[in-house]
């Protein structure tokens, strides 16, 4: 598991030319997931984030 957390002045979610969501000045945070993953590591990495 990884993540990757940036500032931003805006960020959106773009699929298929459309756009899902959207943000203003923020925080985005670009998470990485594999099957091997367990709940204690989510829980670490929460902690790690907040």
């Amino acid at each position: 598991m990884r993540a990757l957390i940036q500032r931003v002045k805006r960020a959106s979610v773009t699929i298929d030319g459309k756009t899902y969501s959207e943000i203003g000045q923020g925080m985005l945070i670009l998470l990485g997931v594999e099957e091997a993953d367990t709940k204690d590591d989510i829980e670490w990495l929460v902690g790690k984030i907040s």
